[in-house]
């Protein structure tokens, strides 16, 4: 069949926001108990309810949520880890009260924790002692920051506040008990720094009771090497991911001193914006199953700890996360280009996968998707940096001989994130319909070394920027994209990235700016605990720092925007509060530039009801329509554009 020729950008796609939001779910929190495996499914057509599903190889799926609980804590404003399992008895935070509850099979929940104003998370249990072990945010104090530590609960209670072993700094993450029970591991950190810049790794001995800990010994870390994941082998000796070489690769505490297990130009740890995360397990006390990183491509292997000798394990993914490794089997949350990311169980033995649950049971036809690529181009400083590229597919439709297509730019979140390869259909939405796709992977995220990390270091809303610029520029010259159609969008800090580009530079045509920061100084202020002083490494200390941070604020340069834009916010953010994306649309709306401003209410930092993602992946496309001048294939729901 002939393919028909149209514009770029008007393409009829199959790929639908209703397709997208009505079919897909997120997997996360995987845990596993026994043979038992267990995750969380964020739910969009639920208002983003997560719920906790477990398979087992007899009974399949089961949905473990009563109706009402949402599965999520708020410690650190992001969560992860938010409960726990031993022997299918589950322990977990209900988001709404925030309080701890026990659930026993075929039984309603049961709260564990006090109604107060605490919230839990990163939690396991000890069977032995009667107690769950984790991190408790206590919010008791009005006006004040938060103050976390690490805790013990008793398991018998229903108003526990929890017993505090380890108090003083920051942040407490990732507690881990020793095979004998007897030690105990953990990391802490204290501000400015981030869990990626430079985090403590500490070890004790733990009383009978589980109430006190004795001989607190610092073992690694420091402000300026990042610790992830320590884990315990089967044989007693403590493991752990450290980034004092430059990346993230494998060390072991043994007879008092560190060894490195294997040194590689890869990332084995990832930047802890969530509790819970792991890479690697260990599938016997000499052989760790792992998953590492190079050039934005996730591996799966098999590292023999005492030879240092690293195999690859075959997998069709490219995206890999939530590794654990139990009774002869592998489980991870994989993804690729082609395929949507999905709960995998692998055989370690046959080496052969069944997949327990994917995000999404609709299949695309392959020939309307888009297959990137990894590129690396040529940045300020002498320097490259990295993105992945995804051309514009559809099996029905080329565009009119010598048109290049519009490209959008998508700047990450974080800053301190990386983009993956997963199959993602909002991605896929844009390249069916005709849009190149540049997903930039600036100076300052992870998965390319400490050194690529810290390049962001006082560098916030310059560097960042100059990558997604030059990036555009590169395809520009390579044919691959039309300069006068391009576009660039971001949400939280790629959402200040985005406002920076159209304010203090004139490379695109047209952005899109989801729950952005526009006023570093407002962030600094107005923020939460986790990220507080995250500003502190990307921008200067505040106040010292003031004029740097009015000087990189788009919301104090709005004279010099002169590119349309859109906005989008939810009214309940904590972290991008509302007033921020407000007050920068009434600056360009004063100005007669094209702007619209479309908020949610009920959303917080990232969109999770049905409704609203469809509103605003739909509204984006009208908006470059009309800015672009491209007719829609279909019809969407308009957005109120001033100034047009």
């Amino acid at each position: 069949m002939s393919k028909k020729i149209a514009p770029y950008g008007s393409w009829k796609s199959p790929i639908s926001s209703d397709l997208i939001v009505v079919g897909s779910i997120g997997l996360s929190q995987l845990v596993v108990d026994g043979d038992a495996v267990y995750w969380t499914e964020g739910r969009p057509s639920e208002n983003g309810r997560n719920a906790l599903v477990k398979w087992t190889p007899d009974g399949g799926h089961e949905e473990l949520s009563a109706a009402g609980f949402n599965v999520r804590t708020r410690v650190h404003e992001y969560g992860g880890g938010s409960y726990a399992v031993h022997d299918d008895v589950i322990y977990f935070t209900n988001f709404v009260d925030q309080r701890l509850y026990v659930q026993y099979p075929f039984s309603e929940p049961d709260p564990l924790t006090a109604s107060e104003p605490l919230r839990f998370a990163d939690g396991f249990v000890d069977a032995s002692r009667g107690r769950l072990f984790g991190i408790r945010e206590d919010h008791s104090e009005p006006g004040a920051e938060p103050n976390n530590s690490l805790i013990s609960l008793n398991l018998d209670g229903h108003h526990e506040t929890g017993t505090v072993l380890a108090s003083g700094s920051s942040f407490y993450a990732s507690p881990k008990l020793s095979p004998n029970g007897r030690k105990l591991a953990w990391l802490s950190w204290n501000h400015p720094n981030m869990p990626w810049d430079g985090t403590e790794l500490w070890l004790a001995d733990l009383d009978e009771a589980g109430t006190s800990l004795s001989n607190i010994t610092k073992i690694a870390g420091g402000p300026n090497e990042s610790i992830f994941q320590p884990e315990w082998s089967p044989n007693g000796e403590l493991y752990f991911v450290s980034d004092r070489t430059d990346w993230w690769n494998l060390y072991r505490w043994r007879d008092g001193k560190i060894q490195s297990v294997y040194m590689m130009d890869a990332e084995f740890g990832r930047p802890q914006w969530v509790f819970g995360m792991s890479t690697y397990g260990f599938e016997r006390e000499d052989s760790i199953i792992c998953t590492y990183t190079q050039n934005g491509i996730w591996h799966l292997a098999r590292l023999h700890t005492e030879h240092g000798a690293l195999a690859p394990i075959d997998t069709p993914y490219t995206s890999l996360a939530d590794l654990r490794v139990s009774n002869g089997f592998a489980y991870f949350i994989g993804g690729s280009s082609t395929r949507p990311n999905a709960i995998v169980r692998l055989n370690l033995q046959t080496n052969e996968a069944q997949i327990l649950r994917q995000s999404t049971d609709l299949t695309v036809d392959k020939a309307y998707l888009s297959v990137p690529e990894p590129v690396e181009f040529p940045t300020g400083n002498g320097l490259t940096a990295h993105a992945i590229y995804y051309p514009p597919q559809n099996r029905d439709f080329v565009a009119p001989e010598d048109d290049a297509p519009p490209l959008l730019v998508i700047s990450h979140g974080g800053p301190t994130s990386a983009t993956q390869t997963t199959l993602n259909l909002g991605t896929q939405y844009w390249t069916s319909r005709g849009f190149a796709v540049l997903d930039v992977n600036y100076g300052g995220s992870t998965g390319y070394g400490r050194s690529y990390r810290q390049r962001l270091n006082g560098q916030w809303g310059i560097v960042d920027v100059q990558d997604c610029i030059n990036g555009a520029k590169y395809l520009v010259r390579q044919g691959l994209a039309d300069g006068a159609q391009l576009a660039i969008r971001g949400g939280s800090a790629g959402g200040y990235t985005t406002l920076c580009a159209l304010t203090f530079y004139d490379t695109f045509s047209a952005g899109a700016s989801f729950f952005g920061v526009s006023d570093l100084a407002a962030l600094a202020q107005e923020t939460h605990k986790f990220e507080s002083r995250y500003l502190d490494s990307m921008v200067g200390p505040y106040p010292e720092a003031r004029q740097v941070y009015e000087e990189r604020s788009p919301i104090h340069h709005t004279e010099m925007i002169n590119c349309p834009l859109i906005l989008f916010q939810g009214l309940e953010d904590k972290v991008v509060p509302p007033n921020q994306a407000e007050k920068m649309f009434e600056a360009v709306k004063a100005k007669g530039i094209p702007v619209a401003y479309v908020a949610f209410p009920g959303e917080q930092h990232g969109f999770r009801s049905a409704e609203n993602i469809k509103r605003a992946m739909d509204g984006e496309l009208y908006f470059y329509g009309k800015i672009f001048g491209f007719e829609l294939a279909d019809p969407v729901k308009s957005v109120e554009i001033e100034n047009l």
